[in-house]
């Protein structure tokens, strides 16, 4: 389905200036970073400083075609993917009535309060969205959304259905996997009145994750301790610590405040993947800001707090031999985190399209003692 709507949204693009509006957008991002410490690394950083890893470029083109149809393309290449351009964004809309909104092909997956602009750094004072609540390691489904606008006495609401799935690579573990995410279905909702908003997001799905490449020591990979847990008769642990067609889910709470000067922003999220050694995620974020004219800083804390998943392996602990258990606890523990972060910067509109950014982050693991901080600095611009 993907490839149909990526070649009518190349083909609209193409031949439809002479019968449809076309409207072509761009963003990109110029982002640079070092950690402070030799042997530090935060996300995707270390102490040599970098300008590749979060830097993309993108250009979206939307052409409607009349009759309340219109089709949307969002082409992005990524600095970390050496910049090789793929269809962020793909899809159909049509416009049911004023209020409501259907849209099929690759779509946002609308987790987040930042969701739809997840790539475009202008849109918010961040160089990056909170990474403990933002890092989920997916953004999109193919898929339906329908979109409905309503008001409700002086609130303005904004609801929207999603059904889908995913299927591509995510990292795990320094590896890159397979995975996939069946029959996914959500919906969230967004009030807002004068300068608070409020939103909810829950969606559920199927969730599948090719981790056999993954190593857990030198010459073992996750594969082969799940062979080896097989051979001696252990499928039913086997099947408590695979990902395999285990139900998922994803709740997530935000609130914004916004009045012109002040902006303070908060979610909060909980992702847990049942019957798998994935943790229960429980991550939150609140950052506040103020604007001086063109000048904006902030300052922001997050946090993770990711519980291991003991009961996968808490009653086999009498049972089986140490060179099993070892590795089984080892795998479900190292799935637990406890990290503090703060983030300190600020953002100056330069341009009318343009802002440059520089912030400081330091994360402190408390369950290692391990602290890394990164000092960022970038420019976003959109024409």
């Amino acid at each position: 389905m993907i490839k149909f709507i990526c070649a009518a949204v190349v083909a609209s693009a193409v031949s439809s200036a002479a019968v449809a509006d076309v409207t072509i957008n761009g963003f990109a991002s110029i982002n640079a970073g070092a950690t402070t410490g030799s042997n530090e690394s935060l996300y995707g950083y270390d102490d040599k400083f970098e300008l590749k890893n979060e830097s993309l470029f993108a250009i979206q083109l939307q052409s409607d075609l009349g009759d309340k149809l219109s089709v949307t393309g969002q082409l992005l290449g990524r600095g970390a993917d050496d910049f090789d351009v793929d269809f962020e964004w793909a899809f159909l809309s049509y416009e049911l009535n004023d209020q409501t909104r259907v849209s099929a092909g690759r779509l946002r997956t609308p987790f987040f309060k930042y969701s739809d602009f997840l790539d475009v750094g202008y849109a918010y004072d961040w160089i990056r969205p909170p990474q403990s609540v933002y890092g989920l390691g997916f953004a999109n489904i193919e898929g339906v959304s329908l979109y409905r606008t309503d008001q409700l006495g002086r609130m303005d609401s904004s609801l929207q259905f999603v059904l889908g799935n995913y299927d591509s690579t995510t990292s795990f573990s320094g590896t890159e996997i397979d995975a996939q995410i069946d029959s996914i279905v959500g919906a969230t909702w967004e009030l807002t009145q004068g300068s608070l908003s409020g939103r909810v997001a829950y969606l559920v799905g199927e969730t599948t994750f090719d981790t056999a490449p993954v190593q857990l020591a030198p010459g073992v990979t996750l594969g082969g301790l799940f062979g080896t847990l097989e051979q001696v008769g252990l499928s039913a642990l086997v099947a408590d610590l695979a990902i395999q067609e285990d139900d998922s889910s994803f709740l997530g709470f935000g609130v914004t405040y916004d009045n012109g000067d002040w902006i303070i922003v908060s979610e909060i999220t909980n992702i847990e993947v049942d019957n798998s050694f994935i943790a229960e995620q429980d991550s939150y974020y609140l950052s506040v800001g103020h604007r001086f004219g063109s000048f904006t800083p902030y300052i922001s804390y997050e946090k993770d707090d990711n519980t291991a998943q003991v009961d996968a392996y808490s009653a086999y602990q009498s049972t089986l031999p140490a060179q099993l258990f070892v590795p089984v606890k080892g795998l479900v523990d190292s799935q637990a985190a406890d990290n503090d972060t703060w983030n300190l910067g600020f953002r100056y509109d330069f341009h009318p399209s343009a802002a440059f950014k520089a912030q400081f982050t330091d994360q402190d693991n408390q369950l290692t003692g391990d602290r890394r901080s990164l000092i960022s600095v970038g420019i976003d611009l959109v024409f």
